[in-house]
């Protein structure tokens, strides 16, 4: 029997780490160990027991249950944990997956080379350098793998470019930079499962003819950067990195840089420049990366998911990946789905399933009572698809269609409480900042559209100002530089497509229909519904409400801030927001 700890960032975050001291110190003769995110986040921390090939899963679990836990582990009573045990309905969540890029996490200890390798692990890398690289470019080539970062552009004509570019020195660069709100693959991945990362990045090295791996992962990834560092000892400890890697002529060492976590980084050139010790702007192309990268060298840049298949794909053919997913889109995606659904956390499905799958089979629907009302796609470069589309097919075209991108994989599930022009002033909101401003559409464009989004939810929008968002949104894809601005207006454009009747309520009306906007809501009491309990008042942070026990209470408006402590805390349905 052995027992082992999710520990991955959510993991600990919810007091995993609380939880292995509690068992230690519980004295239980049996292994305690750790692993990384098993991708059911909103059940952290689990704690997984094994006696052979039995699994017992305990969710939510508290250093209170140490205990009971123990006493399960020397005597096999289950009776005071059958409440931390997974149920049948939380155990569809992985088992309607299909894991390629996650099959570890949350499985292996990702801080051991050993369970690694006992996972097949750098088998996929000798089996590369039996080849040539021309024959390893082909696999990725049969097996359609697309650049999972956002671009989905087909990973084998990058690594073929850069193969034929002329140069003895040339660089493979890892992009873990990952800066869409929401989402957390590329982090869970590293945690979880590095050595997989690095065992894809030297395939590709191989197959591009470089001798140097640069990692760029976001500074604010602690936990990943030491896992990562701690997988390259290992890895270079056990000749897997180096010199002669297994015996033969190929050499390949690793760098890691801990960026500024700029989202304009996600550009490839810009990434450059950055890891440069520049400014992260990006540059003109041509010359493109595969010609004039990394010191003006020939470069290749994938995402953390992209290399995190490549090894099954070598292993298990190029065929056998692309017999999964649809025509244009092979494989599978990994997506980060947060919001205000039930089931948040890693998911990873093959291409061609629906968003209905994810939403509501796998992630078990809405969180609340409230209908589900939209999703945004593709994080501030993507879009919000409406409910109305909810069996719109998973891949690039169909996404595409709709106005969204599929992005690096962030999917954020929103109700009938969400404003949808809220949303939409929180992608602009971000983009604005995160603009390097190098060219004048994106640096100026994208600040007046944020301008008019906040007049807009203030109350304060006016006829007209719905026509010059979308002229806005036009002109700035045309004139900007690089991606960031060029897909800027995405949350703008589709929001406006599909819920353009909330821009004119709050123009026309000034009201917010989804009652999130705090400039145009007012609260009242109806006194018919009112039971004097003083809840409400007892809970006013500003002493706007007044009353006495047992009688209706009333709502000072020229007090009232809008906080909205007074409508969550009625047991009576009795505070109103209109």
């Amino acid at each position: 029997m052995r027992v082992v700890i999710g520990q991955g960032s959510c993991g600990i975050a919810a007091g995993a780490e609380k939880v292995r001291k509690a068992l230690l110190s519980q004295n239980v003769e049996v292994p305690i160990s750790i692993t990384g995110c098993i991708g059911m986040c909103y059940l952290e921390p689990i704690v997984d027991i094994y006696d052979e090939d039995k699994l017992t899963r305990l969710v939510k679990v508290s250093e209170s249950d140490a205990p009971a836990i123990a006493e399960y582990i020397k005597t096999g009573d289950r009776s005071k944990i059958e409440n931390l045990v997974v149920t049948d309905e939380d155990s569809e969540f992985l088992s309607k997956q299909t894991r390629i890029a996650l099959r570890n996490c949350g499985i292996i200890n990702p801080e051991i080379i050993e369970e690694y390798i006992e996972k097949d692990g750098y088998t996929a890398l000798k089996k590369a350098l039996g080849m040539t690289p021309e024959e390893v470019i082909d696999i990725i080539k049969t097996s359609g793998l697309a650049g999972r970062g956002g671009a989905g552009f087909p990973t084998w004509f990058k690594w073929n470019a850069a193969r034929n570019s002329e140069g003895d020195e040339k660089y493979l660069i890892c992009n873990a930079d990952e800066g869409d709100p929401g989402a957390f693959m590329d982090r869970a991945v590293i945690e979880s499962d590095p050595h997989n990362l690095i065992e894809g990045m030297l395939i590709g090295a191989y197959a591009i003819g470089a001798k140097h791996a640069v990692v760029y992962v976001r500074a604010e990834y602690p936990l990943a950067i030491k896992r990562l560092k701690n997988a390259l000892e290992q890895a270079r400890e056990n000749g897997i990195i180096g010199n002669n890697i297994f015996g033969t002529d190929f050499s390949c060492d690793f760098m890691i840089k801990a960026g500024a976590g700029a989202f304009v980084c996600g550009e490839e050139t810009a990434l450059i420049e950055s890891l440069e010790g520049h400014r992260g702007m990006p540059r003109l192309k041509p010359p493109f990366p595969a010609q004039s990268g990394f010191w003006r060298k020939p470069s290749n840049i994938n995402n953390v998911e992209t290399f995190a298949n490549v090894a099954w794909i070598i292993n298990n053919g190029g065929e056998a990946f692309a017999a999964m997913g649809t025509e244009g889109s092979k494989g599978t995606k990994v997506f980060a789905v947060t919001g205000k659904v039930k089931r948040s956390g890693l998911v990873e499905i093959p291409m061609g399933k629906t968003l209905r799958d994810v939403i509501f089979d796998i992630g078990g629907g809405m969180k609340t009572d409230k209908p589900f009302k939209a999703v945004q796609m593709g994080g501030p470069s993507g879009g919000c698809i409406p409910a109305s589309l909810i069996d719109t097919v998973i891949d690039y075209k169909a996404l595409g269609a709709t106005g969204a991108i599929m992005g690096s994989g962030g999917m954020v599930v929103m109700d009938e409480s969400t404003c949808m022009v809220g949303m939409a002033k929180f992608f602009l909101d971000f983009t604005a900042k995160e603009s390097c401003g190098k060219c004048i559409h994106c640096r100026i464009g994208t600040k007046r559209m944020l301008e008019m989004l906040e007049r807009i939810t203030k109350g304060e929008g006016k006829e007209g100002d719905i026509e010059l968002l979308e002229e806005l949104c036009y002109a700035i894809k045309d004139g900007a530089l690089c991606g960031l601005g060029q897909t800027a207006p995405n949350p703008v454009l589709t929001t406006i497509k599909y819920f353009r009747d909330e821009y004119e309520a709050h123009i026309k009306d000034k009201k917010c229909p989804a009652g999130e906007c705090s400039d145009l809501i007012e609260y009242s009491i109806n006194a018919d519904k009112c039971k004097g309990c003083t809840l409400c008042a007892r809970n006013c942070p500003v002493e706007a409400i007044t009353g006495t026990v047992k009688k209706p209470h009333v709502i000072d408006t020229n007090k009232c801030i809008k906080c909205g402590k007074c409508y969550s805390v009625c047991r009576f349905d009795a505070v109103v927001k209109a």
